[in-house]
């Protein structure tokens, strides 16, 4: 591992290239420059490949492309391979449609704790705004101003809180928030220890709450969550999900109510089979 490496960014995709590529460049504008990016992808076209080929030439961060054939969702699988490529103590998990903030990199690892996970938010952009995100919105940061997501059509609520640049505020925020720290794929890190400590996900589990049911098994083990749903700052594209299956969902559900009633910390269905 290089010295210099403080943190892997594992960035889960699927057929998205076009949001993909805003979000990498996003990372290559961070003010933190000690990471590498690990791409989890259950299974993208050639479309995909070449967006990151292309981000791979051009930007001087490490970037190590981790596949697997197209078999439906199975994100847990590709997650725990990323798990395994990665080179850094810490990782960092969001997703091919989060455009990180400048500061996303640097303020998790300013925030972290040992024995503890990061649990971060979102901001959910509408589907026209989406569609009007450039990669110089991005480098301006337009994308994270409220007042010009209002101008574009944002429709204004107290969520836009999520988007503040005061750190006091996001710390009262931080603290009075009623939204439990939970394992949000979009916007968590944790020590890579922490997550081996209980072999990774759960490739049993399809959409919905995979991300979380490994948390589960995390706290289960000590691992304490902290909320930074307003320090760790990213927004997320518009896009529909026919993934989601109602069936899939309630196997989940059956999985993660044994996780906590049984107090699982390991899962035999992880990364060591």
């Amino acid at each position: 591992m290089q010295p210099s490496l403080k943190a892997s960014v594992i960035i889960s995709t699927y057929n998205q290239p076009d949001w993909l590529n805003l979000v990498l460049y996003s990372y290559d504008i961070q003010t933190y420059k000690g990471f590498e990016i690990i791409i989890a992808d259950d299974g993208s076209d050639e479309k995909t490949k070449a967006i990151i080929n292309r981000f791979s030439e051009s930007s001087k961060l490490n970037v190590i492309h981790v596949w697997q054939e197209d078999n439906g969702f199975q994100k847990t699988k590709i997650l725990n391979k990323a798990i395994v490529a990665s080179n850094a103590d810490y990782l960092i998990f969001t997703d091919g449609d989060c455009i990180a903030r400048k500061d996303f990199v640097e303020t998790h690892l300013k925030l972290s704790q040992p024995n503890c996970a990061l649990s971060g938010g979102y901001f959910k952009l509408t589907e026209k705004i989406s569609h009007a995100i450039t990669k110089h919105i991005i480098l301006k940061q337009k994308c994270f101003d409220k007042h010009w997501l209002l101008a574009k059509g944002q429709p204004d609520s107290f969520k836009l809180n999520k988007l503040t640049k005061l750190r006091f505020k996001a710390k009262l925020l931080n603290l009075i928030t009623t939204t439990k720290a939970t394992f949000d794929g979009m916007n968590v890190s944790c020590y890579k220890k922490d997550i081996l400590a209980v072999n990774g996900f759960d490739e049993r589990m399809q959409y919905g709450g995979e991300d979380r049911e490994v948390g589960e098994r995390m706290m289960n083990n000590g691992v304490r969550f902290l909320q930074v749903r307003y320090s760790t700052i990213c927004v997320h594209l518009h896009h529909e999900r026919p993934y989601k299956r109602i069936d899939s969902e309630a196997e989940n559900q059956k999985i993660r109510s044994a996780t906590k009633q049984n107090r699982e910390k390991w899962t035999a269905y992880g990364i060591n089979k």
